[in-house]
């Protein structure tokens, strides 16, 4: 088992990889194809799609591609946020054929915005359900969820969501930290996205100096060479949370593989990585759901 099989267990007993390859952002509309099969060929087995990225068909051909058996991956895609209720299986099995694939191993709810405008967001949860119980996905949870709206779903579920994926790193941790304690003490599994963004999208912030000093250690511990981008992994692995990113380098997804072996930081680094953090606000996605 190489470091991106380790697992994290949801609350519906199934297992996920804690890392993922994402295909939104630098993906977004895009071919996706080349790029999945070689995150697949680097040892990448769980994958992070969605409807709205308009790329579910070439990430199906990346799959196929790699020539991965389908219960060797765990795949991921998201319902778009316009979706009509009567729409949502529909559209869900519109996903599988593009993907290539009987199921998705998680299913999620991409924001809740839509949904919170037409008051249709506990119809959407139960459908979601049934999909699950009808064996669509495996897993079935939300995406980009504030407490208030994770409220709505619990005040109507039989089953609790098993993920909540949103946005997060240090520049978002002081707004994102109410929403990971509720999940987290509802049984529901933090994944982040967005986690490199200190240092890919803002570099020269606050948090820069606190990253390297902490670097600096892990890589005088470790006796290996460490980088920013895997000291926010471990500062992302240090809040329980699953790890969804992306690169078009393969040397950059094998750092991220690699992230699960450098030490962990101590209770102080993450604290003070929280701080600091704490002092710029920086929502690079889904504004829209918070009003920024």
């Amino acid at each position: 088992m190489t470091s991106a099989h380790q697992y994290i267990t949801l609350n519906d007993g199934n297992q996920v990889p804690w890392l993922a390859f994402g295909t939104g952002t630098a993906l977004f509309g895009r071919d996706a194809e080349v790029l999945t099969e070689q995150a697949i060929r680097i040892g990448i087995i769980h994958l992070d799609g969605a409807q709205v990225y308009s790329n579910e068909d070439s990430l199906g051909r990346g799959i196929k591609a790699s020539g991965k058996h389908r219960d060797e991956l765990f795949i991921t895609t998201k319902l778009n946020e316009d979706t009509a209720v009567d729409n949502i299986r529909p559209s869900l099995k519109q996903s599988l054929q593009k993907l290539g694939v009987d199921y998705v191993d998680l299913f999620l709810i991409h924001s809740p915005h839509g949904h919170n405008r037409r008051g249709t967001l506990p119809a959407v949860w139960k459908e979601l359900e049934a999909i699950k119980k009808a064996g669509l996905s495996k897993s079935i949870g939300v995406s980009n969820f504030r407490v208030e709206d994770l409220k709505i779903v619990l005040d109507n579920a039989e089953i609790i969501p098993a993920v909540n994926q949103i946005e997060l790193h240090p520049y978002v941790w002081k707004a994102a930290e109410p929403v990971v304690k509720f999940s987290q003490e509802h049984g529901i599994v933090i994944a982040s996205f967005g986690g490199q963004s200190p240092v890919a999208r803002a570099a020269g912030g606050p948090v820069d100096s606190v990253l390297e000093a902490i670097r600096q250690r892990l890589e005088g511990a470790s006796q290996h060479p460490v980088t920013l981008g895997q000291v926010l992994i471990k500062w992302l692995r240090a809040k329980d949370a699953i790890v969804v990113t992306t690169s078009s380098k393969e040397s950059r997804i094998k750092e991220f593989i690699k992230a699960f072996d450098v030490p962990d930081l101590s209770p102080a680094e993450v604290k003070e990585v929280d701080s600091v953090g704490s002092a710029l606000h920086k929502r690079y996605f889904m504004r829209h759901v918070y009003g920024e």
